[in-house]
């Protein structure tokens, strides 16, 4: 897909880290042991990397988002769903607080970093985000994580209804299906997102990838 040339802010501008969590992106996480295409991952997590230490010298607020379940908030939607399509309960015990699955994959919180928990596909839904947000004045957001079609696509609506100017960083998520990534890409384009590289980011923020 092709990225836009664009100067990305760094004013006002927060960078999201959704879900790089042990389940979801390391290879002894719960994803890969139900069969998950890992390939991608990873580039997108040094990607991710780069972002997040350009972003602190920037100044951009760098903001984990995690998911966080536990059986007592497991969504009933979505286990009635799983149920549908032949899909055992087991498999929406992912990313269960205080385990492994729930911690961060190779990246590490900073001084000065912020954190969110949910317990739903988008950071907005149940959390204080918007509350953290007001209080730093951000008013644009670039996205970042994985998986691409699901928590990262799930944020970018929920966050660009509530009026915050959004970027996707095209190479800093992942899908475990490339077609799913190129889709949900093409997807957010066209009515929520404008779609950037790392490298635009790094660009406009006076950053090098080198």
């Amino acid at each position: 897909m092709m990225n836009l040339t664009v100067d990305v802010p760094k004013r006002q501008t927060a960078l999201l880290i959704v879900d790089v969590q042990n389940d979801f992106c390391a290879a002894n996480g719960k994803m890969a042991e139900f069969g998950m295409a890992m390939t991608e991952v990873d580039k997108a997590v040094d990607r991710i990397e780069e972002l997040a230490a350009a972003a602190r010298q920037a100044a951009v607020p760098v903001i984990f988002i995690r998911l966080l379940t536990a059986p007592e908030t497991d969504s009933k939607a979505m286990l009635s769903l799983y149920a549908r399509q032949g899909i055992e309960a087991s498999s929406a015990a992912v990313c269960r607080a205080g385990t492994f699955g729930a911690e961060d994959y190779r990246l590490r919180m900073e001084p000065g970093d912020y954190a969110i928990g949910k317990q739903r596909f988008s950071a907005f839904v149940g959390t204080n985000i918007e509350l953290m947000l007001n209080r730093l004045g951000v008013t644009s957001l670039i996205v970042t994580g994985v998986t691409t079609e699901c928590c990262v696509e799930s944020t970018v609506r929920d966050g660009f209804m509530r009026d915050y100017e959004t970027f996707v960083v095209s190479d800093a998520c992942a899908a475990y299906e490339p077609e799913l990534h190129e889709m949900s890409l093409k997807l957010m384009a066209l009515n929520f997102a404008t779609i950037v590289s790392a490298d635009d980011v790094l660009a406009s923020w006076g950053s090098s990838h080198k």
